[in-house]
Formats: C-alpha cells, sequence, structure tokens
C-alpha cells in the first residue's frame, strides 16, 4: 500500500464543505468524501469537539490524518472524520468557542485558524488493503466498536439501507424498539443487536452473505416482527425488559401457542416473589422453565448451618457422613413447587446428591 505525507491548510479542507443528509459530508473543495459509507456518525461530545479548536488555535499539533485516493481528484476520510467534522462546523459558524464564532474573530485570528496545516497520509491500494489499514490505524483513537468495524469490511448497498434504520439518531429501529434494545443507535448497537438476532450469533457471516443486496428489507422486517410479538405477548411493559435477547427467544417460541394474560398473571407473581433475585430473568423462565435465569435466593450459613447440625453432618439423601464445606442446602419442598427459602424448608446434601437432584 502506497502512503505518502501532505499537509494540507484548513481553508483547503473547508473549501466547498457540505453536511447534509442528501449529500453527505463533503470537502477539500468537493474532492473529500469526509463521511464513506463504513465510518460512524458524528459522536464527538463538545468537549471532544472543542479541544481540537483549541489545539488549532493554539497551534499545536493534532494527530496526523489518513485519507484513501480514489483517483486523481477523488479521497475518502480514513482516519480523522470527527476531527474534520469539527474544524469545518467550526468555520462554518455552526459552533462558538468561548462564546465566540469563527466570523466573531479578528482578520488575523481567522487567517492563523485558515492556515493551520493539518498532516494527512495519503493512501494508496485495494478495497481490503484499505480496510485493513482502517482497523489498524484507529486502534490509537477512539475504540471502535466490533460493529463499526464490521461495517468497514462489508460496506455496500446493503450496509447503506440498514443503517439508515438502524443506526441514526431517531431512526425507525430506536422509535419502535427504544424501550427494548440497549447501547445506542449511532455506535452501531441496534444494528449490531438485530444482526445477532437474525444470524443466531453468525454476525459476519449474514454481513458477508447479504453485503451486495439492494436493500436491508428482511433484517427490517425480521425486526419489527421480534418487536411486535413482545408486545403482544408481554403487553404490560416493566423496565426489567429493556436488554434481554428477545429475538433469541422469538426465534424459540414465536412459533408456540402462549397466552399473553396467563403470562402477565404468572409473571405479576413472581415479581413480587422475594425469592427471585434476578427480574429480569423471569421473562426468560416463563417460556423455557429454567429455573437459573431467576437467582432463586440461596439459603444463608445460618440457614444451612442449623440445617447440617439438625442431621447431624449425614446428607439427607444418602445418609452419608461429610464436612459441612462438602455440603450444599437444599429446598426441601422446591421452589417451583411453593417452597420458601427459609431455615425450615432447607436440607443439606452432598455434592452429588444435589447435583443428582437438580439434574445437573
Amino acid at each position: 500500500m502506497k502512503i505518502d505525507l501532505h499537509k494540507i491548510p484548513i481553508r483547503e479542507l473547508v473549501k466547498d464543505y457540505v453536511n447534509s443528509d442528501e449529500e453527505g459530508v463533503q470537502g477539500y473543495g468537493g474532492k473529500l468524501d469526509v463521511r464513506p459509507k463504513y465510518q460512524r456518525e458524528f459522536v464527538y461530545k463538545d468537549a471532544q469537539r472543542d479541544a481540537v479548536i483549541d489545539t488549532v488555535r493554539q497551534n499545536f499539533p493534532l494527530n496526523v490524518m489518513y485519507w484513501v485516493k480514489n483517483s486523481e481528484n477523488s479521497f475518502e476520510v480514513l482516519d480523522g472524520q470527527q476531527r474534520s467534522i469539527s474544524i469545518c462546523e467550526y468555520v462554518q459558524n455552526n459552533f462558538p468557542r468561548e462564546y465566540k464564532f469563527f466570523k466573531t474573530l479578528t482578520n488575523d485570528e481567522q487567517d492563523q485558524i485558515l492556515s493551520y496545516e493539518l498532516m494527512v497520509y495519503f493512501c494508496e491500494g485495494t478495497d481490503s488493503e484499505k480496510l485493513k489499514w482502517f482497523k489498524v490505524v484507529n486502534i490509537a483513537g477512539a475504540v471502535l466498536t466490533k460493529q463499526e468495524l464490521r461495517n468497514a469490511v462489508y460496506t455496500g448497498s446493503w450496509l447503506s439501507d440498514a443503517k439508515a434504520y438502524f443506526s441514526k439518531t431517531d431512526c425507525t429501529a430506536a422509535k419502535i424498539g427504544y424501550k427494548y434494545l440497549n447501547g445506542s443507535a449511532i455506535r452501531q448497537d441496534y444494528l449490531e443487536t438485530a444482526l445477532d438476532w437474525i444470524s443466531n450469533g453468525n454476525i459476519e457471516k449474514y454481513m458477508s452473505e447479504h453485503q451486495h443486496d439492494s436493500d436491508a428489507l428482511p433484517l427490517w422486517s425480521y425486526f419489527q416482527s421480534v418487536i411486535t410479538w413482545v408486545g403482544g405477548k408481554f403487553s404490560n411493559y416493566r423496565k426489567e425488559m429493556k436488554g434481554l435477547d428477545w429475538g433469541v427467544l422469538y426465534n424459540a417460541f414465536k412459533d408456540k401457542p402462549l397466552d399473553a394474560a396467563a403470562l402477565e398473571k404468572e409473571i405479576a407473581v413472581l415479581m413480587q416473589d422475594d425469592d427471585v433475585s434476578n427480574k429480569k430473568g423471569i421473562y426468560e423462565y416463563v417460556l423455557d422453565r429454567d429455573e437459573r435465569h431467576l437467582n432463586i435466593r440461596a439459603f444463608t450459613d445460618n440457614m444451612k448451618r442449623e440445617a447440617y447440625e439438625r442431621q447431624n453432618g449425614n446428607c439427607n439423601k444418602c445418609l452419608k457422613h461429610f464436612k459441612y464445606e462438602s455440603m450444599e442446602g437444599d429446598h426441601i419442598d422446591p421452589w417451583h413447587s411453593g417452597g420458601k427459602t427459609n431455615a425450615a424448608n432447607c436440607q443439606m446434601l452432598c455434592r452429588e446428591c444435589n447435583r443428582r437432584k437438580s439434574g445437573i
């Protein structure tokens, strides 16, 4: 891969700067694509953005940037998008620094900024070389999420459409699914979640197979189906529903007959059960009946010691004698049958008997 260092004055970077949904982000006299398809949305916080402007105004060096040279008059930003947009937005008077817009600076202050030279490497090579380099140069910068790196590798028409659904602020996925999803749309968390669900965890394979599709409608339709199913089966929303693997549950139970009213009745009872330590796990439990989701409250040391002494150190199943440390507390009446986690319902079993009883 060929890499050459160039000094680019800010006045050249900001020439014909455009930032719009229709035209994307362009600069450098219309020759620079500041935000290629695989790049993230603008995520700098105000303090980071202001730090870029302060660095320029004080003539301190900014970190080197990387542009990919596509042709003699066409470039795209490989690394440096956030800094470039910060600079251009300031020169365009879209935000002030220390209560001063660019247009309110003196002529010599404006000239100092416009004459500031950015250190930019021009990179030429194949697509695979460029994308590999993208991963390398970003290691030292703002840490990319796994999905942002995947976007770099599988860029194309499918990804552009998928990002329109899942990767914009106030995107359609956020509007219908924000109550159920963790993370941020612009950091690709929503897209990653939907891909993880539809691909059963094999995101790279799915993106590779669909990279050149004209649109991402199947992914969007699938996501809508998941959210509709959740809302239909669990109509009483609770905060514990946020961040669950709803797509995984949808894949497993979408074709099974489920009574929404009966589910809600059971969930309400479990939410009030003091023995259920993990309330989020209730939703998985009512579907697959695996008590491990609930983290049933364990017996205290005092409860277990009392039972051990009552049993004279003998396992209540095999009747063999064990040291206290080699035994485990167990519900005499199972929790799912109404047995409580209290001293009267505690028995001590050896590890082997307890695991045999639990089916582990």
